[in-house]
Order: C-alpha cells, then structure tokens, then sequence
C-alpha cells in the first residue's frame, strides 16, 4: 500500500480510530465481551446500557484518577451515544422497524480492531496441519472443478473412489486410523476461528449491503426525473446485488444454510465434538449454526428493503399525482366561481392556431338494429341420466394439515424450500395442493417466490399420473 493510502486509513477508519482511542480498553473490553464474545446482533438500549453500568462500577471501584476522581465519570448512556456517532462509527444506533426503542450493534469495524487486538495474545498451541490439509483441499477443488476434460474428471474421481474403498477395506480389516488428541485440538483451533470470523464476515457483508439501501433511498429523495427511469435504475441495482461475486457467494451460502437436513448434520456433529474430552470447548461455537442462520437471515432482510423502497416509492406518487389532480380540478372551480357573476365579453383564447371543423353530416346517422328473441326458459330433459357422483368428487385441500407439515419442517425463525418439505410430505392431492401451498394464510407463516430461481415438483393426478410441476423459487419462512 502507498503512503497516502495509510495515511487516509489511519485518519478516518473506525478499526484504527478506536485502536488511537483513550478509553480503547474499556470499548474493547466491554463491546467485544457483550456483543463479540455473547454473540449478540441488535440489541435494546436499556439492556446495552445496563451492562454497561455494571462494568463502570466495577471498573471506577478498581480504578481512580491522581486526584482521586472516578476513572469513567460519565454515565453508560452518555459514553453509548459517544460509541454511536456518525463520526466514530464503533456501533451502530438504529430503530428497528416497529420498535419504538432504539437499539445498538457492533459495526464490522469494531469487530476487526477486537480481532486484531485478539490476534496479539500468545497461544499455547498453534496448529498448522490442519491448515495445510485444507489450503491444498481448496487448490483440489479449484483445479477439479474448473476442469474441462471429461477424462481428466473422471481420472481424478476414480483416484478418490480407490481411496475410500482402501479405508472401507481397512476398517473392515480392524484397522480404523484415529486422529490423535494433537490433530482434534488442530481442526477444533482452525474450525472455531473460521466459525467466528464467518460471523464477522456476515456483519460486513450486511454492512455493505445496508449501504446499497442507504443509497437507494437517497436516490429515491432526491429523484426528479420520471417514475419509469427511476424504477429501471433501482431493479438495476438489486439485480446487481445479487448478481455480483458477493452477493452469488451469500446466497449460496443461505440456501445451504435453508436445508433442514445440512441444519440437521450441524447440529449433530457440533454435539458429538462438545462430548470429546480432549478439547478445551470454545462455548461461542456451540450454536454456531444457529447464529449463522440469524446472521444470514438479517442480511437478507436488508436486501429486501430495496425491495420494499419500490413499493412505498410508488405509493407516494400516485398519492402525489391523484392530490395533484385534485388540486387542478379545485383551481378550476374556483375560476368558474370568479366569473360567474361577470362573466368574459369575448370568447375564448385558444392556443392552437387553428380549430378543427367536422360536419355535422359526416357522422353516421342511428341504426336501429332488430332486436334479438331471447329463450330464457330452458324446459328440463326428464330422459337424460345423470351422473351424481360429480357431486362428491371434489377436491378439498386442508390449509391446516399443510401448516402443519411446514410447523414440523421448519423451526421457528427460520425458513427451508418448498420442494424440501414436498419431500418429506409429498403432494397427495394434484395441483390444487401446490396451489394451496402457495396461497397459504397463516399468521406464523410465510410464503415468497423469487423469480431468479426455479423449483421442481414431482407429483401424481388424481388418476394416478405423474406430473411435475416447475414453479419460481418457493421460500417458506416461520416467524
């Protein structure tokens, strides 16, 4: 990096800011502990301000001034708001929407000066094989899986497939290889960093994503040209969020993360690794699949506000346009008042340089058409049969059972796939099923569509053919 580009950074990044800070240790020691080491997102002010005025009294109890003053004098509110500021940037002050409490969240450059600040403790042990291990894994990844040559792919599939039936073999045999205690302590070192600094990565990602809303918003302000131009501008946008490297990783990412069973194998395997007696367990990674969800669903929900932008957009203009006419219609009215009682001596300034004439005996002259004989008495066929059992062959789709079936999938405060839950309840009832998903009405549920992705439904008709439905990208969520 070049001198003024240091030199730029250390002035006004956050990170840097707070590392020159004076009261650096309490920020870190306090924020990093409350919301880094605790896990936390959003958070009200009265609980922030709380803990913090149990840390201050602690704090100025231990610690004292040369004249004999506390050592932080001003109240938790006061050094919150100090935290908060446009110009210091260490957290971020926000309502969220229908809360009329304000709430505080690390911003990502808090939580990249606590990491490096973290960073400079020794550790006993450091382990490097595991992060070897992985590095040559990603170079297999990139180099398979940009390869073009069938037979190259195939060779190298091949080469895994022996390996695998070599250790099934072994197993067999009753040779079964186990890591020792070092190598578990080395991939449960990299595997709680990488868990962490996923979280941190979700913040920045949020973070930029929120700056795309910001500058949507202000766009929106401050627009003056028409309506069409604006909405073509912003879908622009939010089709460039989520086209770009960034937003293609994040969304491969939630989807992975929206698959109760990969929920499930988390879960599991985090429970077996907090039985194994020979690691030190990091307690911020015991739910750490949990906190990814969050995480990923609040990004997401940042996204969606550019979404909503349009939509509150386009109702103020037409509120604009229909007040507008209303104005108009008023002034007229108004006019008509003025000069009723005088009204003009000479007729009408008109604009055009000309009026058009049209004959009267240019237009057509009436046409009476005959009037048509209308039969609406239809005398009933006593000799036709018919067929009752039309009567109760009609399909009925249950919304309840359906809202069940999504209930027993999907916890609460998260979301899965519709073609994940048709899976494991598949359709009983046709089309008029996947319909009735669709529409679904429920006060805990949720239902959206996403043209950018497609799904696939494989289900029988009524008399018993298999169908397959193909639908846009189906997300049911639960609150």
């Amino acid at each position: 990096m070049e001198h003024a580009a240091i030199d730029v950074l250390r002035e006004r990044h956050a990170a840097w800011r707070l590392l020159r800070a004076g009261n650096a240790s309490l920020i870190l020691s306090f924020l990093g502990r409350f919301f880094v080491e605790g896990n936390r997102g959003a958070t009200a002010a009265g609980e922030v301000a709380a803990a913090l005025d149990d840390d201050l009294y602690t704090l100025n109890a231990a610690l004292t001034t040369d004249s004999g003053e506390p050592r932080f004098p001003k109240q938790p509110k006061a050094y919150l708001e100090d935290w908060s500021a446009t110009e210091i940037g260490y957290l971020r002050r926000f309502y969220p929407v229908g809360v009329d409490e304000v709430h505080y969240e690390a911003t990502p450059a808090f939580e990249k000066a606590y990491a490096w600040v973290e960073s400079l403790r020794s550790r006993s042990f450091v382990g490097t094989e595991s992060r070897l291990h992985t590095a040559v894994e990603l170079l297999r990844q990139i180099v398979h899986g940009s390869e073009t040559d069938p037979e190259s792919r195939l060779t190298e599939l091949r080469r895994r497939r022996d390996e695998i039936e070599q250790e099934i073999a072994a197993v067999e045999a009753g040779e079964v290889a186990m890591l020792d205690p070092t190598g578990v302590r080395d991939r449960y070192q990299q595997f709680s960093a990488t868990a962490r600094e996923l979280l941190s990565d979700f913040r920045e990602v949020e973070e930029n994503f929120r700056g795309l809303d910001r500058a949507a918003r202000e766009k929106i302000a401050a627009w003056e040209g028409s309506k069409g131009d604006l909405l073509v501008d912003l879908v622009g946008s939010r089709s460039d969020i989520a086209g770009s490297d960034q937003g293609r990783s994040f969304q491969a990412f939630y989807d992975f993360l929206l698959s109760e069973s990969r929920q499930d194998e988390l879960a599991e395997l985090l429970s077996k690794v907090a039985h194994l007696d020979t690691l030190e367990l990091d307690r911020r990674v015991r739910g750490i699949h949990h906190d990814w969800a969050e995480a990923a669903e609040r990004a997401q929900r940042t996204v969606r506000n550019i979404s909503e932008q349009l939509r509150r957009f386009l109702d103020d203009q037409i509120w604009l346009e229909n007040r507008r006419v209303i104005d108009l219609v008023r002034a007229v009215e108004t006019a008509a008042l003025v000069v009723r009682d005088r009204p003009p001596t000479r007729g009408l300034d008109v604009d055009e340089p000309g009026l058009a004439i049209a004959l009267p005996f240019e237009r057509p002259l009436y046409d009476a058409r005959p009037s048509a004989e209308v039969e609406s008495l239809i005398l009933p066929s006593y000799d036709a049969e018919l067929d009752t059992d039309l009567l109760f062959n009609q399909t009925f789709v249950d919304q309840a059972r359906l809202a069940d079936n999504i209930r027993a999938v999907v916890p609460p405060r998260s979301s899965a796939l519709l073609d994940d839950i048709v899976q494991l309840y598949p359709i009983t009832q046709g089309a008029a099923e996947i319909i009735s998903y669709l529409a679904l009405q429920d006060d805990g549920l949720e239902v959206e569509l996403d043209d950018t992705g497609e799904c696939l439904i494989d289900y029988e008709d009524p008399t018993g053919q298999s169908r397959r439905a193909r639908l846009p990208k189906v997300t049911v969520r639960r609150r």
